[in-house]
């Protein structure tokens, strides 16, 4: 009934400590928004990490598919099997030096 009354208001140590009072409040409320805030910062970064490496995977696989697609046997028998007249250089490739 001493706090349910109010009667615990109107005693001094309360009014002498309301400013102490107040500046703990509010670093609680400073700490609990400052760990909300982390958290959320947290899930981001976790979550572009995972964006991160599935992007290297992809690379990946798509650098492996170019490097098969790309082989000199491969392509040969694309072009063969387009029908398209292409022929392999005899001669060597000559470099220009300036």
């Amino acid at each position: 009934m001493y706090i349910l009354g109010g009667t615990v208001l109107t005693e001094d140590f309360l009014w002498k400590n309301a400013r102490f009072i107040i500046t703990v409040f509010v670093i609680i409320v400073l700490y609990i928004s400052n760990r909300y805030s982390c958290i959320e910062e947290i899930a981001k970064i976790e979550k572009l990490q995972q964006e991160l490496k599935d992007a290297k995977y992809e690379s990946l696989t798509i650098s492996a598919e170019l490097m098969g697609i790309s082989r000199e046997s491969k392509v040969e028998d694309l072009v063969q099997k387009n029908g398209i007249e292409l022929e392999q250089a005899k001669e060597p490739i000559y470099k220009i030096k300036k």
